[in-house]
């Protein structure tokens, strides 16, 4: 362990994957573990998606671009991805990108997602929502939730069932698709029909254990967790008048909330408050599936999707998935 802190020096952590220790030294390479404010540029270059071609590669999926209206009107793009065909009106998933509020386009990370488009014949959507620090809170949760409002007003023309939409997202991605179902909740928006939640970041207090047990090590530590939390908050990260949108982890009352699932590795920083909202989740009557693999790093199934680890979480997911969108 490097740690960097006292705290963390001091705390011993759980052991990584002996398959994932390998990867995540080819991984290291490329992504530094500690994000700070200045190397944020560099990320939005190295993060950037790969093209779009390689990452459908042969399958037989339809793309289509919209631009539609974000928060306060402002412009913003998304792309609907689904199979080619006609048929009946396909369950359709909101997918929000990884990049940990700063960096990442709306096809980082979208790899094991594209998969989801053929195998359970649906639809997804992916929207450019705008990036801190150069867009605070509530720019990127309210484009998100204008995407959820837009795709369900056209639905029928679309050819979504509006009656299945599922909102997924990774790490920074799942924190504001868990702001956008608390939303729709609280605002009568769109039923959603599930909610899948990524290695979520849910918090901007950074009280967790876990953030201080892993410094320097994988892809996302505590420190990078500051940057992402203080580019999206700016001086009110910490404080009390952060909002439940942005941080969902602060909202005092999870019911209502579709079922969710949550999967997280033990060898990261958010894996606390993950139990901690699966755990709140049930206290509150939801139907929630929690996924701890141990000996993973943060987003190991996207770095490192050919270890048995990876293989396995990728399938819970799926299989979860499947169920959610079955008619």
């Amino acid at each position: 362990m490097n740690g960097t802190g006292d705290d963390a020096a001091s705390m011993p952590a759980p052991p990584l994957d002996p398959e994932l220790r390998a990867g995540l030294a080819i991984v290291g390479g490329v992504f530094p573990p500690t994000v700070t404010p200045e190397l944020v540029p560099f990320m939005r270059r190295s993060y950037a998606s790969m093209p779009y071609d390689q990452i459908v590669g042969d399958r037989p999926i339809i793309r289509t671009d919209h631009t539609l209206n974000g928060w306060q009107g402002a412009e913003i793009e998304a792309s609907v991805l689904r199979p080619r065909g006609e048929g009946r009106a396909r369950p359709v998933i909101l997918f929000l990108h990884s990049g940990g509020l700063m960096f990442g386009d709306r096809f980082s990370g979208i790899d094991l997602a594209v998969e989801w488009i053929t195998r359970f014949d649906c639809a997804l959507v992916t929207v450019e929502y705008r990036l801190a620090p150069e867009h605070r809170h509530p720019v990127p949760f309210e484009d998100c939730y204008a995407a959820l409002a837009w795709l369900h007003a056209a639905a029928a023309e679309l050819g979504f069932d509006a009656d299945r939409i599922v909102v997924a997202g990774a790490s920074a991605g799942a924190g504001l698709a868990a702001g956008v179902a608390l939303a729709a909740r609280d605002r009568g928006g769109p039923h959603l029909s599930g909610l899948l939640l990524d290695y979520p970041m849910l918090d901007d207090r950074g009280t967790a254990h876990s953030l201080t047990q892993f410094d320097g090590i994988g892809v996302w530590d505590r420190i990078s967790n500051e940057t992402g939390w203080t580019a999206l908050l700016g001086d009110a990260r910490g404080t009390d008048g952060v909002s439940p949108y942005a941080a969902p982890a602060r909202a005092e009352d999870l019911s209502g909330l579709p079922p969710t699932f949550i999967d997280v590795g033990s060898v990261e920083v958010f894996r606390d408050e993950a139990t901690e909202f699966a755990t709140r989740l049930w206290r509150d009557g939801n139907d929630a599936e929690l996924h701890v693999w141990a000996g993973g790093f943060h987003a190991f199934d996207i770095f490192a999707p050919h270890t048995r680890l990876a293989r396995g979480m990728i399938r819970a997911r799926n299989d979860w998935l499947e169920r959610i969108l079955s008619d």
